[in-house]
């Protein structure tokens, strides 16, 4: 099952909406098959795994253990149901990392298999496989997507300079760069792997970001941007058209090629009203890379998994938009880049 959960992790970035998933098959405890799911839409972990097996070797399917890191497919989706190529091969025993949390599965993999009189075990390795998935898991289960924050900030705190007195921030404005290039490469890393991107109005119109991934090999996310009043500029890298773009607002609903505008209600708490927009758009994860009023948002209405967090250690600004404030948060990891630590914090509100 290890193994399958190694397999499975190649997949990321490249198979959401659609899980994660490994699969080995064992004869006699020697491998004669591997797969993973590799793209969406594409042949499930269980198809290439059996795909893998040598030609002298496919003698021996029927008489093996296949072990996969989530509860096979029952239904037609994009590609045929995984149970029924499991059955066809007479695989007589089959070893299941978790359940499947997706509404059309959800337990009817493992009734149709055994079904089929064949054997089977749940529950090996069940947390490893189920963190795995965590985007996956949360979005089928709290209807909501998996929600990253991340932020970079000062040795004092800070996280840009000070804001303007009584407005919104000049495109103008010098932008304060904190972390440094191998902590910026790593970041287009944790993009690749996420489904969306989101900022603020402030940070779009003060850095002007692409939010790609041209600093790391993968996908680029779909961006958004929140401007009520849509106040932002249609100069901005944002709009260039490059890559599908939504941009939340309380003014008009409108799509027109890779951009898309999405109408929010003003009356309405915000966080709530995007998440479960977000959850209507098939969008299982987000990473939130600010401002600090959206960044404070998230986490002052507890709707967050995880925090990323970039400190420079030696860059003392004296001043500047203070970094948000978490009261708490479980620290899962820590590293350093030069001068860069990295801290990952998980939410209390989140399983293990």
């Amino acid at each position: 099952m290890e193994r399958c959960i190694e397999l499975a992790s190649q997949g990321a970035g490249s198979v959401a909406p659609n899980p994660m998933v490994g699969a080995v098959l064992v004869y006699n405890n020697r491998i004669i098959g591997e797969g993973w799911h590799q793209q969406y839409g594409q042949a499930h972990a269980e198809v290439n795994c059996i795909a893998s097996v040598k030609e002298a070797d496919k003698k021996l399917i029927a008489e093996s253990v296949m072990y996969v890191s989530l509860e096979p497919c029952a239904h037609f989706g994009k590609t045929p149901p995984c149970t029924d190529l499991i059955i066809r091969y007479q695989i007589p025993h089959v070893v299941i990392g978790c359940r499947d949390p997706f509404k059309e599965i959800d337990g009817r993999g493992i009734e149709r298999l055994k079904a089929a009189g064949i054997k089977v075990e749940l529950g090996i390795l069940e947390e490893d496989c189920k963190e795995l998935n965590k985007r996956f898991f949360t979005f089928h289960t709290k209807q909501r997507p998996y929600v990253i924050l991340k932020w970079a900030q000062t040795a004092d705190g800070f996280i840009a300079p000070p804001p303007p007195v009584g407005g919104i921030r000049d495109s103008g404005m010098q932008r304060l760069f904190i972390s440094n290039k191998y902590s910026n490469r790593l970041v287009h890393k944790w993009r690749s792997e996420e489904a969306a991107i989101l900022v603020g109005t402030n940070t779009a119109l003060v850095d002007d970001p692409e939010l790609t991934t041209r600093l790391w090999p993968g996908n680029s996310p779909v961006r958004l941007v929140v401007d009520m009043n849509l106040r932002l500029p249609a100069s901005l890298k944002l709009f260039d058209g490059s890559i599908k773009t939504i941009v939340f607002n309380a003014v008009k609903q409108e799509e027109k090629e890779n951009l898309l505008f999405y109408k929010l209600e003003r009356n309405k708490k915000f966080i709530p009203q995007l998440l479960e927009t977000l959850y209507k758009l098939n969008i299982q994860s987000v990473l939130v890379e600010g401002g600090a009023t959206l960044l404070q948002s998230f986490i002052d209405e507890g709707a967050w998994d995880e925090v990323r967090k970039i400190e420079n250690e030696k860059l003392i600004t004296g001043g500047g938009l203070p970094a948000p404030v978490m009261e708490a948060a479980i620290k899962i990891s820590e590293m350093k880049l030069l001068s860069d630590i990295i801290t990952i914090c998980k939410s209390p509100a989140t399983p293990s």
